[in-house]
């Protein structure tokens, strides 16, 4: 149930943020306690990123669960929206090189890292306080047939869905361009910086392309839920926009070869449209991947696929340790991926297997 899971998740979170406030003053017990809340907090992650279509189906009628999922997903990207700000704006950056850097300056940017520490620390606490005073892990009375449903079995649902060719398909079309982009937005500033935009600038750029991802993808979800059965060609409309924008980028950053204008505004413009694309398409796929393999939970399906997409980004940053000089190459992974997402999805048999299940049953 949503209970349990959501407070062994926010417990684990609190824990997590926990040990990394820990005053040791011996640097590798330090580093060593904040590996370990850094991987607590990774242990949580998977209810946050995958839970959102079980949560809707749980709580919400046909009619408003594209939308409550849209709400639930993006949410967690609205906080890593707010991490490009706190980051520039409360870290200040060294002044100068790394070995010109003055001791009272290298003081004053610990205190700050560590005031971060602590204020997310306090923000966890008071989400696992709220959750262990009230959630429950269903309402009184199931809101439609297919939450009153039975599903199949862990064993049974990694079968279906290993063997399941069609979503294997939609599978890498969401891990690739999500798994790429997610690589390529943590390490934005050092992609900026060769081009001369500062971290500050480089941040508002993430925080505003996710923030836009989050309006537009909700607006999405809205129209899926008033006009059914049109995932696929909303898919294609925000892929075929992702593929234009990453490539416009990609382009005016070789603004040598191809003469493009390098200006703040088409770097801004070009980042914010495929940030835009790029993250509302997640709960379109989502709600996708659960008609699809209907009646596999929804947290299994979309857990195989936020693995996936984990995976390819683990895989572009392994990369990236080798090739950090120079990055052209990550940014045509972009477009690339967007693209082979794109012909993916145009070679998509769509159905809507849980929907059916809900009109036909309920009439």
């Amino acid at each position: 149930g949503l209970r349990v899971t959501v407070l062994l998740t926010s417990s684990l979170m609190v824990l997590g943020a926990g040990l990394r406030c820990v005053p040791v003053s011996d640097l590798e017990i330090r580093k060593k306690l904040i590996h370990g809340g850094q991987l607590l907090n990774g242990l949580a992650g998977p209810t946050v990123m995958n839970a959102a279509p079980f949560l809707s189906t749980t709580w919400f009628s046909p009619d408003e669960r594209a939308t409550a999922t849209a709400i639930a997903s993006l949410l967690n990207y609205l906080g890593c929206a707010a991490a490009f700000l706190v980051g520039p704006l409360v870290v200040p950056p060294p002044n100068g090189t790394a070995h010109l850097v003055s001791q009272s300056n290298t003081q004053h940017i610990k205190d700050r890292i560590e005031a971060v520490l602590y204020a997310e620390f306090g923000m966890v606490s008071l989400i696992f306080s709220a959750a262990l005073a009230y959630f429950p892990s269903r309402p009184p009375f199931p809101p439609s047939v297919a939450a009153a449903s039975q599903r199949l079995s862990y064993r049974r649902s990694f079968c279906r869905l290993l063997s399941n060719f069609r979503f294997l398909m939609i599978a890498l079309a969401y891990a690739i361009p999500l798994g790429v982009f997610s690589g390529w937005s943590g390490v934005l500033d050092l992609i900026l910086t060769p081009i001369h935009v500062s971290q500050v600038d480089a941040g508002w750029i993430g925080f505003w392309s996710i923030v836009g991802g989050c309006v537009v993808g909700i607006a999405m979800a809205r129209f899926a839920d008033f006009i059914r059965g049109m995932l696929k060609f909303i898919l294609l409309l925000l892929l075929s926009g992702a593929t234009l924008a990453s490539t416009w980028f990609t382009l005016t950053c070789l603004t040598t070869v191809t003469h493009l204008p390098l200006t703040t505004a088409t770097l801004y413009t070009s980042c914010i449209l495929l940030g835009i694309f790029l993250n509302s398409s997640i709960p379109i796929f989502f709600e996708l991947f659960v008609e699809t393999v209907y009646p596999v939970p929804e947290g299994i399906s979309c857990g195989v696929v936020t693995f996936l997409s984990n995976v390819f980004m683990g895989v572009l940053l392994f990369f990236l340790t080798f090739y950090h000089t120079e990055f052209s190459w990550f940014n045509w992974c972009l477009p690339g991926s967007c693209l082979l997402s794109l012909l993916l999805i145009l070679c998509f048999r769509e159905s809507y297997d849980r929907l059916y299940l809900d009109v036909v049953v309920s009439v």
